[in-house]
């Protein structure tokens, strides 16, 4: 996806300071090479000059910074709106030779997840990145593939599959780190059981990996929509490279839903050894009750203190009584020993 031209060499225009926290970076490539740093709000003039294809990085932009900048390539006005918003879910939407997709990014810290949201604006000799509620930079990135002139060379529609991979990376590295806390955690029930804080912290962990595959699903379903659709801003050549991340982030999502089901498995294993000690501790009692039984029913009838009882005058019926309560008790608990209820 490119177009015949040049771009002014990059020691004939001095690169332009982005500022802080609006403009990343902005360059035009040409060639498999970065020609030159120009303002984005001048865009349009860069473009008259010709050349391949322009990358714009943004971060946090305001809506009027945005909606100059986008104007200036000539996008249209629907999609500009459409960019200035942010959104809850991902989605992608077709303006003509435009693609807009929208998707989540993800930053794990411990249990605690930070959702935020990129957009790509894919054109015909463009490329437009919007970074909101995220720290991640896409730095790291650019400078890869400036660094291989054979990959940048391939053009945006390729860029843009390897930002979705660096997206889906994301939620793989966030998943990594959930399952060690999802391996502790089944290991500590397991061991010591199930207390209500632990509880608190399994609904936790399950909320967190709900909103994980929720934010990623949708993911998948626009990277095979961007391996089908025809489109000028997608080559024929390039739709691979998203049916792959798509099969990607396929595999993450269903190690994310493998930990989900290793929790729930893990609670109601709990709740099974929970309701089985309990049932353990039930047969105990009843088993001592039922012995216990014995010496109290007898002691009872003694203990009424009539006149005229068997045996109450003869003077071994105290131990015939003793030995009657210890053989029926110790036959009862040998029962009990061999049912398991001991």
């Amino acid at each position: 996806m490119t177009q015949a031209g040049t771009i002014p060499d990059s020691t004939a225009t001095a690169p332009i300071v982005p500022a802080p926290g609006r403009v990343i970076a902005a360059a035009a490539y040409a060639g498999g090479t970065k020609r030159a740093d120009f303002d984005p709000r001048m865009a349009g003039a860069a473009r008259a000059a010709g050349g391949d294809f322009f990358w714009i990085g943004l971060a946090e932009p305001d809506a009027d910074e945005l909606g100059v900048i986008l104007g200036h390539l000539g996008i249209p006005m629907p999609a500009i709106e459409e960019a200035q918003r942010r959104h809850r879910r991902p989605k992608i939407i077709e303006y003509g030779g435009l693609v807009l997709v929208v998707a989540a990014t993800v930053e794990a810290a411990g249990e605690k997840l930070r959702f935020g949201e990129t957009q790509l604006l894919l054109g015909p000799d463009y490329l437009v990145t919007i970074r909101r509620g995220t720290a991640a930079s896409y730095m790291p990135l650019r400078q890869r593939l400036e660094e291989c002139p054979d990959l940048i060379a391939r053009g945006t529609d390729f860029i843009a599959s390897e930002l979705i991979d660096l997206l889906i990376e994301q939620f793989a590295q966030a998943a990594e780190s959930f399952e060690g806390l999802v391996t502790a955690m089944e290991e500590k029930i397991f061991v010591r059981g199930i207390s209500q804080s632990e509880v608190r912290k399994l609904y936790r962990l399950r909320r967190n990996l709900l909103q994980l595959h929720g934010a990623l699903t949708p993911l998948i379903e626009i990277c095979r929509r961007l391996s089908r659709i025809e489109t000028r801003s997608i080559d024929a050549e390039s739709r691979p490279y998203f049916a792959e991340a798509g099969d990607r982030a396929q595999r993450v999502g269903e190690a994310i839903a493998m930990l989900r089901e290793t929790l729930a498995f893990a609670f109601e294993a709990s709740l099974m050894l929970g309701q089985a000690q309990q049932t353990d501790i039930t047969r105990r009692l009843a088993a001592w009750g039922a012995i216990l039984a014995v010496p109290t029913a007898i002691a009872g009838i003694y203990g009424m203190n009539f006149e005229t009882m068997p045996e109450l005058k003869w003077a071994y019926g105290y131990f015939a009584v003793i030995a009657v309560i210890a053989a029926i008790c110790g036959y009862l608990y040998r029962r009990f020993r061999r049912a398991g209820w001991l």
